[in-house]
């Protein structure tokens, strides 16, 4: 069976996929990747079903190359890189876009744009045991994954599905979501909002924050002006659960956005949620990043989501063949295809010159 050889790794490339979302009830985070919806796309972009597992980065690169038989692969949209063939040629990958590794073939990927996490999709995904109904990887439970641990370099990451035709065609999505425009992250207040007095609530929504270095793959941690609690509450309440974009908020006063591996339950009262067509941005932010939030209501959060579900299905219905042109453009470019200019009012230039020598044509 096919396989990826990893060159090198990069800072933190881990296996992901929807997560452990059925042992919730055991104390197990969720998981899985940061970006679900970039996860759904470049596993259509490669037919997989929807939640196959994939390569998640983190901050650098990385370098692979297919080793015993050719690998279909699928970068998503902050993903640009290379394919270097066997015999030293190159060609240039633009995000969005599925193609095939010829045996032998390298792939090397460039630091994810605009910061924060990429996906690698894998056509057919990896060979790897299932745990809890997932073969994502816990960091911080060491499990899950290959051996519950980001990549390192000479990983030998064999595929489970069917072979590849090396000669299948790219394919891009041509009408992708359209990116993070920087707006305020929405929130729905709650469910501890009146654990804060009235000005805790208008600091958060009117003060930017910005993200902390202390900020990993369980909770974003914001810097920024500390949230006061009302006359009477504290920072504690009685653990109650925890679901991935909740903002607690402890003693010291400073929001923490949980993220995928967030802990099943906790102990800080929460001030809002991020809705879930949000989420995803927030995958792209690093530390020192500006961070604004905002209310909405949760029918508005609803309709938020339907509309998140209708761009991603326009996305998947725009994923087309990239269509490849029988001229050679190099060469093409290389010949001087105009050998000389003419001035059809000068008899000099050529017989049978369009006016008599004196004339300009005008009346």
């Amino acid at each position: 069976m096919a396989r990826l050889h990893v060159i090198a790794p990069g800072a933190r490339t881990t296996v992901q996929d929807l997560g452990f979302r059925n042992a919730r009830s055991q104390g197990v985070p969720a998981g899985g990747v940061l970006d679900r919806d970039t996860l759904f796309l470049v596993n259509a972009l490669l037919d997989n079903p929807p939640g196959t597992e994939a390569l998640e980065l983190a901050l650098t690169g990385c370098r692979m190359r297919a080793e015993a038989g050719p690998v279909r692969v699928a970068l998503d949209g902050t993903l640009t890189g290379r394919v270097i063939a066997p015999d030293g040629s190159s060609r240039e990958l633009a995000p969005w876009t599925a193609t095939t590794l010829a045996d032998g073939a390298e792939l090397v990927l460039d630091p994810p744009r605009r910061g924060g996490t990429g996906l690698l999709g894998i056509g057919g995904g990896l060979d790897l045991p299932v745990l809890l109904e997932s073969r994502s990887t816990s960091l911080r439970a060491g499990f899950g994954g290959v051996g519950g641990r980001a990549l390192i370099a000479g990983d030998q990451l064999e595929l489970r599905g069917p072979e590849m035709n090396v000669a299948a065609a790219d394919r891009v999505i041509r009408r992708s979501p359209p990116p993070d425009d920087g707006s305020p992250i929405r929130v729905v207040p709650g469910p501890q909002a009146d654990w804060f007095d009235d000005e805790a609530t208008a600091r958060l929504f009117c003060t930017p924050y910005r993200v902390s270095a202390q900020t990993d793959r369980m909770g974003m941690r914001l810097d920024g002006p500390p949230l006061t609690f009302a006359a009477g509450k504290g920072a504690d309440i009685i653990s109650d659960g925890i679901a991935p974009g909740a903002i607690q908020v402890p003693g010291n006063g400073l929001p923490i956005i949980l993220l995928a591996d967030a802990q099943t339950t906790g102990g800080y009262a929460k001030i809002a949620t991020v809705i879930r067509a949000d989420l995803p941005r927030l995958a792209a932010r690093l530390p020192g990043d500006e961070i604004r939030l905002t209310p909405v209501t949760l029918l508005e959060a609803e309709a938020l989501a339907r509309e998140r579900h209708a761009q991603l299905a326009a996305a998947v219905a725009s994923i087309a063949e990239v269509t490849t042109t029988s001229l050679d453009l190099r060469a093409l470019y290389a010949v001087n295809l105009m050998s000389g200019m003419v001035d059809a009012g000068r008899p000099d230039h050529f017989d049978g010159h369009l006016f008599a020598q004196g004339d300009t044509g005008c009346a």
